[in-house]
């Protein structure tokens, strides 16, 4: 019998996560349908309905296990579609350029966070790793920023998107570096497992860079009938890659980067990569969306400060580091503008940097609650600040030399569309008072008639003598 009650109460606990599951799905879609119509990622969108739906603000979902699952699957889509959209052959016209740009904007972010190490008294290995983290930009919201902007195939989009390939690149080094560290450092089989995975990567960047096509023996089975073998077959690509690269003590993500690569750039790219898409936005929906779920409202609010002070640094340190770098190097003001503004929030790889953090020791939960934190608001506010950056770079040309012409140039048409939209609302509101106001007056007239003395009424006539 209790036996019995037990198995009951498990099948309605699970019957209420997978409801509570599908209310996400549903919230998710509904924020980012709304997203694009506000013209801005839809990945936004599902962080949002994660935050909202997640154990800190409604708590539809408090069990994460099974969303978890889901968004580490994701995770290798996310690498394994990547690695096939690279375009080497564009990113090898600027390859010096975008390199040097990404390298230098590492190595300047893991000296910033080494000098601030002595001030918060932070170990070697979280330093680095949040040189990472703010080196990282996100591909997704940088060339949605480019396509609205329409600078996407100019010269200053073409080096956004180049650095983001580079960028996209070193991230699997990132990771493998960080999975290290979490293992006490670098003995000589680390060392020589990191330095032979690195050696592939480049190597076979290189070779692929070329512009030849790889022609895999697999045509006629991706050519079947059976319309339920060609997805099967994308997915088993990418997650025995990842499989492979797990058992060779590597990360499974390398596994998953390589094996895009190597699909990216052979005839089967075009067929596996229809097959493979739908199913990676659905992976990436649930990776935005337990991103989202992580997010501790409570902690943000405790911690609000912090957040906004490093998230600030983070944003002004990481847009004047990018424009300087990119003039540094020899290109026109304009474009160091437009290119280092659009890069820089930090970039949803950050997530996987800290999960693997956390997972190898480097740091303990507590710390990646503010790296989710930091992350998630800099890519939220990131359409903003570059739209606010970009109007300001306009003062040098228009000129303002009061506070007010600075606020008229950076934010004047939101201004006037908010004073405009508090007008509106300021005389609904003041009708709506007034029309409440009217009724309740014309309530207490009925109320004051009924309590008169009604009149006598007339004698009747057949009742006189």
């Amino acid at each position: 019998m209790e036996q019995t009650v037990v198995d009951t109460v498990e099948q309605v606990s699970a019957h209420t996560d997978l409801t509570g599951i599908a209310l996400v799905v549903v919230a998710a879609l509904l924020c980012g349908l709304g997203m694009e119509r506000l013209k801005q990622p839809a990945i936004l969108g599902y962080m949002v309905a994660g935050v909202l739906l997640g154990p800190s603000a409604l708590a539809v979902v408090n069990d994460l296990a099974q969303i978890n699952i889901l968004a580490e699957l994701g995770v290798l889509m996310l690498l394994f579609v990547i690695g096939m959209e690279l375009s080497l052959r564009i990113f090898k016209r600027i390859w010096k350029l975008a390199a040097a740009v990404a390298g230098l904007q590492i190595t300047a972010s893991m000296l910033m966070f080494w000098l601030l190490s002595f001030v918060f008294e932070w170990p070697l290995e979280m330093a680095v790793l949040m040189g990472f983290v703010v080196a990282m930009s996100s591909t997704a919201v940088a060339i949605k920023i480019l396509q609205d902007a329409g600078e996407l195939k100019t010269r200053g989009g073409r080096i956004a998107v180049g650095v983001l390939i580079a960028q996209d690149m070193a991230v699997v080094p990132m990771m493998l570096t960080v999975g290290v560290m979490g293992r006490g450092g670098f003995d000589w089989m680390t060392a020589v497992s990191l330095t032979g995975a690195v050696a592939l990567l480049v190597g076979l960047v290189w070779y692929l860079s070329r512009g030849r096509t790889l022609n895999l023996p697999l045509p006629k089975l991706v050519g079947t009938k059976r319309e339920e073998l060609g997805p099967l077959m994308a997915i088993a690509f990418c997650f025995s890659a990842a499989a492979v690269s797990g058992l060779l003590g590597l990360s499974a993500a390398y596994g998953a980067f390589v094996a895009g690569l190597v699909i990216g750039n052979s005839n089967l790219k075009e067929t596996i990569f229809a097959e493979v898409k739908p199913i990676q936005s659905i992976l990436m929906m649930v990776f935005f969306l337990s991103i989202g779920l992580l997010i501790d409202l409570q902690y943000v609010w405790d911690n609000l400060g912090a957040v906004l002070a490093i998230l600030f640094m983070v944003t002004v340190f990481k847009t004047m580091l990018n424009v300087g770098v990119i003039r540094m190097l020899g290109q026109p003001w304009h474009i160091a503008v437009m290119s280092g503004i659009v890069l820089a929030q930090i970039g949803e790889f950050s997530f996987l940097l800290a999960g693997v953090a956390v997972t190898s020791g480097v740091i303990p939960p507590e710390t990646s609650r503010l790296v989710i934190a930091v992350t998630v608001m800099s890519l939220l506010m990131s359409p903003l600040w570059t739209l606010t950056a970009r109007r300001l770079h306009g003062m040098a040309t228009n000129g303002a030399d009061t506070v007010g012409d600075i606020w008229t140039i950076a934010w004047g048409k939101e201004t006037e569309m908010a004073v405009r939209g508090f007008t509106v609302a300021s005389d609904q509101t003041a009708s709506l008072y007034r029309r409440l106001v009217e009724a309740k007056e014309h309530v207490k007239t009925k109320r004051a008639l009924k309590k008169l003395p009604k009149p006598d009424s007339k004698p009747d006539p057949k009742d006189e003598p």
